[in-house]
């Protein structure tokens, strides 16, 4: 049985690789549609890559739909373009994309697709700022029964920081919105940094992905090359952290994927740890788990699927 699902995302070459991976995979996920948000590039390079990612992978078909340009509170918007480039799809040259972008506020079509499909039937998968999301709970708090769950990249715990030393910069763009998605009731499934920090780009799997003969693969390899010399950079390791694809891939085999249900809160005004993400780990504070928290990943397998899925696309 397929899961239904809206993306809302700031592609992004992770972004782009976690949509791609969706794409490839109609036997398990049915991409409804993509909601773009301001975060690593500003919406209207968001929006556009989003629809640059549908026809490189011959979906043309699937809307796209513009949300938020920024946090919900008063706080400027924080990118990240010296990891993903001007353009936020650095490395690869994607035509410009010639599918429409959609009329409708993507706050508003996330509460009018949620509120039309009965409950339990639409997950949110969200590899960017939980801004749009947040937005709909509060403009529409009678969706939040509705949604099966929500599957987001963000926080970290073991690994803490990787824009500030104690926050992930998904929830640290805008933590107020984070806090209000941690605590609205729905069901969570994070996969923070602590997992995407094994699923490295090593050279090996980097090959692996370019021997893939298809155009997909190929722009998907330069959109790694690119991006991965940040992260290269900073940190020394093998490889790159490879980040939003965790979404789509535990979806497709969740089994790769090791963690436990805890609580996990939001600091949301501190000047030096705003954006962190306190989890809970060890039970010591006994509040109620609100979030299945990964921990740990199968990351040979995660590139096997992903290098396999890669290869369906044209």
């Amino acid at each position: 049985m397929t899961r239904r699902v809206i993306f809302d995302t700031d592609p992004g070459q992770d972004d782009a690789i976690a949509i791609l991976l969706a794409l490839a995979s109609p036997e398990e996920i049915t991409v409804e549609a993509i909601v773009a948000v301001g975060g690593n590039v500003p919406l209207s390079l968001t929006s556009k890559n989003a629809r640059k990612i549908c026809e490189l992978a011959g979906r043309p078909d699937v809307p796209v739909y513009a949300g938020c340009e920024g946090p919900m509170a008063a706080r400027p918007l924080v990118t990240a373009e010296h990891v993903h480039g001007a353009t936020g799809l650095n490395g690869p040259d994607l035509p410009e994309p010639t599918m429409p972008l959609q009329a409708q506020h993507g706050v508003d079509f996330i509460i009018d697709a949620l509120r039309l499909e009965p409950p339990g039937e639409i997950t949110l998968c969200v590899l960017g700022p939980l801004t749009n999301i947040a937005m709909a709970m509060i403009k529409a708090p009678d969706i939040k029964p509705r949604i099966r769950e929500i599957v987001l990249m963000g926080g970290a715990y073991f690994e803490v920081g990787n824009i500030t030393p104690t926050a992930e910069f998904n929830i640290y763009v805008d933590p107020d919105a984070a806090a209000i998605v941690l605590g609205s009731g729905v069901p969570v499934v994070m996969l923070p940094l602590d997992v995407t920090h094994r699923v490295l780009t090593t050279p090996a799997r980097l090959a692996a992905v370019r021997a893939v003969p298809t155009k997909a693969a190929a722009a998907a390899a330069a959109m790694l090359d690119f991006s991965e010399k940040f992260d290269l950079a900073k940190y020394g390791s093998d490889g790159a952290p490879l980040h939003d694809p965790c979404v789509t891939a535990y979806l497709i085999k969740p089994d790769l994927f090791k963690g436990r249900h805890i609580n996990v809160e939001i600091e949301t005004s501190s000047p030096l740890t705003i954006g962190m993400t306190v989890a809970d780990y060890w039970g010591v504070t006994k509040r109620k788990p609100n979030a299945l928290y990964m921990r740990d990943v199968d990351a040979q397998g995660f590139y096997d699927l992903l290098t396999e899925r890669l290869a369906r696309l044209p």
